[in-house]
């Protein structure tokens, strides 16, 4: 049995999140403080003794910045993983993150959000993905978004629809999970 660990970072801060628009599927930067972020948690992760094989990033320009910064300063190698691309919210990009409609939306899991996908959609690819590095034996650090964050944290724990509509982690987080 694998007793192997995975880790999730949430990329840095983008214009978007001090805004309080949601970003999804759309490429939004960094800001200066979240490459500053990126930095810090690259320095804490090394400062902390964590070990990891590879880094995984979503292709997205936020998080992908996000690990290069990890990866230049862990100097562990970044593969970019597609699966890792936040949820597409549809009608709800660039809506404020706390907008009722939205909110509501969040807890029904087969909802598009009119072109968007669906957090059904978005789990199975994000459970494949985590299946199949679970079989591989290497420890990775993936770096992606809140979205993803709470499928992984899905995969992990049981939640209820609530808690899994409401889960978030701040920008450059650090979690651990064990399989």
């Amino acid at each position: 049995m694998n007793m192997g660990r995975v880790y999730f970072v949430r990329h840095g801060e983008t214009f978007w999140n001090v805004e309080n628009r949601i970003c999804g599927a759309t490429d939004i930067a960094l800001t200066e403080r979240g490459h500053q972020q990126a930095i810090e948690t690259g320095r804490l992760i090394r400062e902390q003794g964590i070990c990891f094989d590879l880094i995984l990033s979503s292709p997205l320009v936020r998080a992908a910045e996000t690990a290069r910064h990890i990866s230049e300063i862990t100097g562990v190698p970044v593969r970019i993983e597609p699966r890792l691309t936040e949820q597409n919210f549809g009608k709800y990009e660039s809506t404020a993150r706390n907008g009722t409609e939205f909110q509501l939306s969040k807890q029904h899991f087969a909802d598009r959000y009119g072109s968007g996908e669906s957090m059904l959609h978005l789990a199975q690819r994000i459970y494949n993905l985590l299946d199949e590095i679970r079989e591989d034996h290497r420890t990775y650090l993936l770096v992606a978004h809140n979205g993803i964050a709470r499928a992984v944290q899905s995969y992990f724990h049981d939640m209820t629809n609530e808690e899994y509509a409401s889960f978030g982690i701040k920008n450059c987080a650090v979690l651990e999970y064990e399989w």
